[in-house]
């Protein structure tokens, strides 16, 4: 009988650069770029210096790794959950395979790549290496994990990074495995903690259990070379009707490419992507319509059944809370006529003006999901004004920034640099994203240092 576990980790130990598909690797560089820039962002949240006092360990001139911007050293594994933290703690990061791939990966894979000396060739292929994987358990599931409470960045992620982290590593077949096995005993994470710091750390802890994984699997540490597939291994364990598909072979020799097919999706809001395509359908008729917020009577949002279980804030007070509210984004759309990370702060969130909104937003939803997502087919957004007009946003099927509808090379980097900020100038920002975006050339994490 064929073992998916054993199978995955010859997958990955067998990978190489020049059998990944030209787009993957575009797609690849893509992911990390967009996400170093949004962990820069990220590292001025009062959390990241929170998780770095508690669980930082300072390495000595050892195995380490950096802290991004700052270069500070800290052990491999501190490196991966810091920045790890700061990748997602904005939700800026990239969606793609129910999740956050990106967010989990890139922290883990710069933490391990810069302690093996690895060469950007090989952390390309370490992202992809841990991409597909993640895409391959996802794809064994036909019910959304979130319905089951779970968070699939936190549970899958955990796999994939050690999955990339065997891969720098160098590990046999047999030692992928055994990292994978391991990580699926280190999966964790809930639906329930959106909206909190605790959010952002799941997926920060998934990074850093890669990076462990991978560490123990090769001084020794044992695990079933079955526990991803076991009856009671992570897939059974996880899906919410038990009707995870443990038992299809995996051969890699016939495999499609999933990081062609899912992509990734690239946000424009700092905010969960359930809301992304209803915040186009809104603004889309702010700007048509010239709609003003003390003119709305009523807003009907048309979504997912999974994505509003995800948007569990209905009358958020902070910052925080409302990355996870379809309130305010129909609120932030129509008070500032942008959701940016300017709007995302406790200040914006409260204002009357804002907070007015809120009870004007009501919902029709549908239990249907598109092909390969946990979204429903489409978005839509009807505002009905005091006046009695009625605007009609039509359904919007993919967001800007979309794997189908993607930002531009300029549109991207636009976004990199707000993210670097006032911090850097300009010259180094462009130097920093060409380097990412030949990622694959270069000689090491060494030559993506921020500081001077």
């Amino acid at each position: 009988m064929s073992s998916l576990t054993i199978d995955l980790g010859r997958f990955v130990a067998d990978l190489n650069p020049h059998q990944i598909p030209g787009e993957g690797c575009a797609i690849a560089r893509t992911g990390i770029a967009d996400c170093f820039g949004v962990l820069i962002a990220g590292t001025r949240d009062l959390e990241i210096a929170l998780v770095d006092r508690e669980l930082g360990v300072h390495a000595p001139d050892a195995a380490y790794a950096s802290l991004i911007p700052s270069g500070e050293r800290r052990s491999v594994e501190s490196a991966a959950l810091v920045n790890g933290v700061a990748a997602h703690v904005l939700d800026y990061d990239d969606v793609s395979l129910d999740g956050h791939p990106s967010a989990v990966l890139v922290p883990a894979i710069l933490a391990q790549g810069e302690a093996c000396r690895s060469s950007g060739a090989e952390m390309l292929t370490a992202y992809v290496a841990g991409f597909e994987v993640w895409a391959e358990l996802l794809a064994r599931e036909p019910t959304p994990l979130h319905r089951k409470g779970w968070h699939p960045s936190a549970v899958l992620g955990a796999v994939a990074a050690a999955a990339a982290c065997a891969k720098l590593r160098g590990l046999d077949g047999n030692g992928a495995a055994t990292a994978m096995a391991i990580a699926a005993s280190m999966s964790a994470g809930l639906v329930a903690n959106f909206g909190t710091m605790t959010k952002s750390f799941q997926v920060a802890r998934a990074a850093q259990s890669g990076v462990i994984a991978a560490r123990l699997t090769q001084a020794g540490l044992t695990a079933s070379l079955d526990a991803l597939e076991h009856p009671s291994g992570l897939l059974a364990a996880l899906s919410p009707e038990g009707k995870a598909e443990r038992d299809r072979p995996f051969v890699a020799a016939n495999k499609e490419w999933h990081i062609v097919g899912e992509g990734l999706n690239i946000k424009r809001y700092p905010i969960c992507y359930a809301t992304h395509r209803s915040i186009d359908a809104a603004l889309g008729l702010v700007e048509r319509h010239d709609v003003k917020p003390e003119a709305v009577e009523r807003i009907q949002v048309s979504t997912g059944e999974t994505q509003l279980r995800m948007l569990r804030n209905s009358r958020p007070q902070t910052g925080l809370e409302a990355k996870f509210s379809m309130q305010f984004a129909m609120a932030s759309a129509l008070v500032a006529r942008k959701v940016g990370l300017a709007e995302l702060t406790d200040g914006f969130v409260r204002r009357p003006d804002v907070q007015a909104i809120f009870p004007l937003v009501s919902f029709t939803t549908t239990d249907a999901t598109m092909a390969g997502s946990a979204f429903a087919p489409a978005d839509s957004v009807e505002i009905t004004t005091k006046s009695g007009k009625t605007f009609k946003s039509g359904p919007v099927e993919y967001a800007k920034g979309s794997h189908q509808h993607p930002l531009s090379r300029e549109e991207l980097f636009d976004k990199f640099a707000d993210c670097l900020g006032a911090d850097f100038q300009e010259t180094k920002k462009s130097r920093a994203f060409e380097n990412l975006m030949m990622l694959d050339r270069l000689n090491g994490a060494g030559d993506l240092a921020m500081r001077d």
